[in-house]
C-alpha cells in the first residue's frame, strides 16, 4: 500500500455517492456522536409525551385508570410494532438512511399535530388538565383527531427506532480491531442517549403537564423532534451506507419450499454435497458467506444438490425455488433459532412497561409533596434513567473488565449471559414493588381510612423498584440490542435490532391482557378487583407478586433456550461467544 494511499472500510459499506467508503472521512465517532445527539433529541420528543399519557387519558380524556393502563400499553405496544415495518422497508427496499429521514418527518408531523389538538380542542375549560381540575368531554371528532395524532407518533417513532439503532452501528466497521471494540460501545452509548434524553421528559417535562401546561410539553417534543431530524440530515456526507439486500421474505419462503421439495431426497450426515457460491461472488456483493452448522437438519435439504440441479449449476441458471444455497439456508436457521430467546424476552418487558403505567398511579396514590414541592409521580423515572447511567459505567468498566480478566477472555460476560443476570434483577424489582404497595396500603388504613386513593407513605419509597429496572434495562436490553444485531444475517441487521424493540411491544400487549384477565377475576360482586380506580380499595402488591413468579418461570425456559443456542458463523470467524453454541451459560445458575 502506497504512501498516503486512503483506505476503504472492509464490510462492504459505501458513501453517500454509492463508491467504497473512505475509512478516514466516513463514519466512525463522528457520525456516531451525531446519531446519539439525534437518539436524544428523538427519545426527548417521544418520552414528552409517553411518560405522561397515562395522566393525560386520565385528567383530559377522562378515562379510568385501568382503562389509560391498558391505552398505554397498547399505544407503547403499537409504537414497538411498526419497528417491524421500519425494518422491513429498511432491509428490503430504502436502506436505512432513507427509511431513518421519513419515519423522522412523521414522528414530527404526528408531534404537531397532537400539540394543535391539545391546545385548540382539548384543554377545556382553560387551565383544567391538572391534579384538581378535569378537563370536559369532547366530540367524536376531537377525540378522532388526538388518537391520529399520538398514532402518527407511534409510526414514526417506532419505524425509526431499529434503523438508528443499526445505522450508528453501521458507522463502526467490524473487520477492523478499533473499529469493532467501538462498535461494541456504541449499544452502550446508544442507550445511554436514550435514558439522558428521557431524563429531561421525565423531570421537566413531567412537572409542566403535571401542572396542567400540557399544550406547552408537546410543543417542546415537536421542537426537539425537528432539531433531531435537522441534525440528522446534517450528517447524510459523512454517513456510511449499507445497499439494502432485497425481501427477505422471499429469500427465507425459498428455503422452505426447496426443502419441501426433496422431503425424499437422501442426505450425506457431514453435509458435505450442500451447494455454495465462492465467497469471492459474496465479497463482490459486499456480502459475507455463512458456515453450516448442525441442527434443523430439514432445512439443509434446501441446498442438496439433484442430479438434475447439477447441469443447472454448471450454466449458472440454479433456480433459488429448487435449490438454495448454504449461506441462504444458515440465514433462515439463524433467524429461527433467535425466535426461542426473543420469545423469553418478552414477559421482561411486562415488567419494563409498569414503569409508564402502574409504577405512576402507585406513586400518585402516595404523598408527592415534598415541603411545598409537588412531585410529579412519572418524574420518579428519573432514578430509573441515573440508575441506567450509572450501571453502564459500572458495567462497563468494572464488571466486564474484571470478568474478562478472571475467564482470560477478552468477552467478558456473553450477551446471554447478561440478559439472564436482566431477568434476575426484574424479578427483584417486582417484589420491591409489592413490598412497598403492602407498606403504602397498611399506611392508607393506619393515617388516612376514609382518604379517596392516597397515602402518607412517601412517594420516594418507590426509588429501590425504579433503580432495580434501570439495572435490569442495562442488562436486558443493552445485551438485546448487542445481542441481536450481531447474530441476525447481514441482510436482515435492521430486523434484529426491531426483535428487541417487538419484544416491548408484545410486552406492553401482554401487559395489558393480565391487567384485563386479573381484573376479571378479582372484580366480583363488591370487590373492585386488583386494580380499581382507588388503590386503596385494591391489591396491586398481588399484581407485582404474579409477574414476579410469571418472570421466575420465564427465567427458567430462558435458561434452557440459551444453553441450546447455537452461535451465528461466519467465514473465517465466530460471532457473539463461543463456538460450541450455548455453553456460555454454564456458570448461570438459579
Amino acid at each position: 500500500m502506497g504512501k498516503g494511499q486512503e483506505v476503504c472500510t472492509l464490510d462492504g459499506t459505501v458513501d453517500y455517492h454509492g463508491r467504497p467508503a473512505i475509512r478516514e472521512r466516513s463514519g466512525t465517532w463522528f457520525a456516531g456522536i451525531l446519531l446519539l445527539v439525534n437518539q436524544g433529541l428523538a427519545t426527548l420528543a417521544f418520552f414528552g409525551v409517553g411518560v405522561n399519557l397515562v395522566l393525560f387519558l386520565t385528567r383530559v380524556m377522562g378515562q379510568d385508570n385501568a382503562d389509560a393502563a391498558n391505552d398505554v400499553s397498547k399505544w407503547t405496544g403499537t409504537v414497538y410494532l411498526f419497528s417491524l415495518v421500519g425494518a422491513f422497508l429498511s432491509d428490503s427496499y430504502w436502506g436505512r438512511y432513507k427509511t431513518c429521514a421519513i419515519f423522522q418527518a412523521i414522528f414530527v408531523i404526528g408531534l404537531v399535530s397532537l400539540s394543535l389538538s391539545t391546545y385548540i380542542f382539548l384543554l377545556k375549560p382553560k387551565g383544567c388538565g391538572d391534579e384538581t381540575t378535569l378537563c370536559g368531554s369532547h366530540s367524536s371528532f376531537q377525540s378522532t383527531f388526538f388518537y391520529l395524532s399520538i398514532y402518527l407518533v407511534a409510526l414514526g417513532n417506532g419505524g425509526y427506532q431499529p434503523n438508528i439503532a443499526t445505522f450508528g452501528a453501521d458507522q463502526f466497521d467490524e473487520e477492523d480491531p478499533n473499529e469493532g471494540s467501538s462498535k461494541i460501545s456504541f449499544f452502550s452509548y446508544f442507550y445511554l442517549a436514550l435514558n439522558l434524553g428521557s431524563l429531561f421528559s421525565n423531570s421537566f417535562l413531567s412537572y409542566f403537564e403535571n401542572e396542567g401546561m400540557w399544550a406547552l410539553g408537546f410543543w417542546a417534543s415537536a421542537g426537539s423532534a425537528a432539531l433531531a431530524l435537522v441534525l440528522f440530515l446534517c450528517g447524510t456526507t459523512r454517513y456510511r451506507y449499507f445497499e439494502p439486500k432485497g425481501n427477505p421474505i422471499s429469500r427465507f419462503s425459498q428455503v422452505l419450499v426447496a426443502a419441501a421439495r426433496k422431503l425424499k431426497v437422501e442426505m450425506m450426515p457431514s453435509g458435505e454435497d450442500l451447494f455454495e457460491l465462492d465467497a469471492k461472488k459474496y465479497e463482490k456483493n459486499g456480502d459475507r458467506k455463512l458456515l453450516h452448522t448442525q441442527g434443523l437438519k430439514f432445512l439443509d435439504r434446501a441446498a442438496v444438490i439433484t442430479s438434475e440441479e447439477f447441469n443447472q449449476i454448471d450454466k449458472d441458471t440454479n433456480d433459488p425455488w429448487h435449490l438454495c444455497t448454504v449461506t441462504q439456508v444458515e440465514e433462515v436457521k439463524c433467524i429461527l433459532r433467535l425466535l426461542p430467546i426473543w420469545l423469553c424476552t418478552i414477559l421482561y418487558s411486562v415488567v419494563f412497561t409498569q414503569m409508564a403505567s402502574l409504577f405512576v398511579e402507585q406513586g400518585a396514590a402516595m404523598k408527592t409533596t415534598v415541603s411545598s414541592f409537588n412531585l410529579p409521580p412519572a418524574s420518579m423515572s428519573c432514578f430509573d434513567i441515573l440508575s441506567v447511567v450509572a450501571f453502564i459505567f459500572i458495567y462497563r468498566r468494572i464488571i466486564d473488565p474484571f470478568v474478562a480478566l478472571r475467564k482470560k477472555n477478552a468477552k467478558g460476560i456473553t450477551e446471554l449471559q447478561r440478559m439472564g443476570i436482566g431477568l434476575i434483577i426484574a424479578i427483584l424489582a417486582m417484589v420491591a414493588a409489592g413490598v412497598v404497595e403492602s407498606f403504602r396500603l397498611n399506611y392508607a388504613k393506619e393515617s388516612c381510612p376514609n382518604c379517596e386513593g392516597s397515602s402518607s407513605l412517601s412517594i420516594f419509597w418507590q426509588i429501590p423498584q425504579y433503580v432495580l429496572i434501570g439495572a435490569s434495562e442495562v442488562f436486558m436490553y443493552v445485551g438485546q440490542l448487542e445481542f441481536f444485531n450481531s447474530q441476525a444475517p447481514d441482510g436482515l441487521k435492521t430486523f434484529g435490532s426491531a426483535l428487541c424493540m417487538t419484544s416491548i411491544s408484545l410486552g406492553n400487549y401482554v401487559s395489558s391482557l393480565l391487567v384485563m384477565i386479573v381484573m376479571s377475576f378479582s372484580a366480583r360482586d363488591d370487590m373492585p378487583g386488583w386494580i380499581p380506580g382507588n388503590l386503596n380499595k385494591g391489591h396491586l402488591e398481588r399484581f407485582y407478586f404474579l409477574l414476579a413468579a410469571l418472570t421466575t418461570a420465564d427465567l427458567m425456559v430462558y435458561i434452557v433456550c440459551a444453553r441450546w443456542y447455537k452461535y451465528i458463523k461466519f467465514e473465517g470467524k465466530s460471532v457473539g461467544g463461543d463456538n460450541n453454541g450455548g455453553n456460555e451459560l454454564s456458570e448461570l445458575r438459579v
